[in-house]
């Protein structure tokens, strides 16, 4: 399998394939570079080069007990980039995976970067906080823990079994491979580095980081997203 080593000695697993302008994809808690499986083969398909990675302690990459963080994430991307030599990337993330990349520009800079996606993202902040008010409270983070701690099997099922693709909605027609497809990824991961990820996704401020971001970004986001609720991060966007 293709791996870098970190400077602290982590492994990071990652695909790259085919050649182009580069588009590098940041997956979402607690899942694995496999989350964008179509998308890389469709812009592979069209004339794209497409990289994505394992973050630390999640799919196939090491699982140490520390360095769970948005710092040591950002810094694991930037190696990724480096070894691979990119220029003129699009970085596409999604939900953690968007904390990522938002943290990777401002703590490594843009000489490598062309664009950046955001895709349900967390930025600038989910946590309910006295400057944020219309985030989430720290107990839902807290219950997170909990069900990652003493039963992350059954979590990893009801999560994506019910809000994360909507199919506890009354008109959503269920997937059941897709629920399962979501839940391998999970529990190839580790346990310790998904504990340790509730609290870099819902406590990490972006609002700095976001500020040194001058290339162009898109943000995509769902009002009816019920993980990263569009109301919570969205509404701090337009000022940040």
């Amino acid at each position: 399998m293709p791996t870098i080593t970190t400077k602290d000695g982590v492994e990071i697993f990652f695909k790259d394939w085919g050649s182009g302008q580069p588009i590098v994809f940041s997956h979402g808690w607690p899942l694995s570079a496999d989350d964008w499986d179509a998308q890389m083969m469709f812009f592979l398909n069209h004339g794209f080069r497409v990289i994505a990675h394992d973050r630390r302690g999640h799919g196939r990459s090491s699982q140490p007990g520390t360095g769970h963080d948005m710092d040591h994430y950002a810094d694991d991307l930037a190696a990724v980039t480096a070894h691979l030599d990119l220029k003129g990337a699009v970085h596409v993330g999604h939900s953690t995976g968007g904390g990522e990349v938002v943290r990777y520009i401002a703590r490594h800079g843009e000489s490598r970067v062309a664009k950046a996606v955001m895709i349900s993202a967390v930025p600038p902040l989910m946590l309910k906080t006295a400057a944020n008010p219309g985030g989430l409270p720290q107990s839902v983070f807290d219950d997170f823990q909990a069900q990652v701690a003493t039963n992350r099997a059954q979590f990893y099922y009801d999560v994506p079994a019910g809000p994360f693709y909507g199919f506890n909605r009354p008109s959503a027609k269920v997937a059941q491979g897709v629920i399962w497809n979501w839940w391998r990824q999970g529990m190839m991961g580790g346990a310790k580095a998904h504990y340790d990820g509730i609290v870099a996704f819902s406590q990490t401020d972006f609002t700095e980081d976001l500020k040194k971001i001058g290339l162009p970004v898109l943000v995509m986001h769902g009002d009816d997203d019920q993980i990263v609720p569009y109301a919570d991060p969205g509404q701090c966007r337009p000022s940040c």
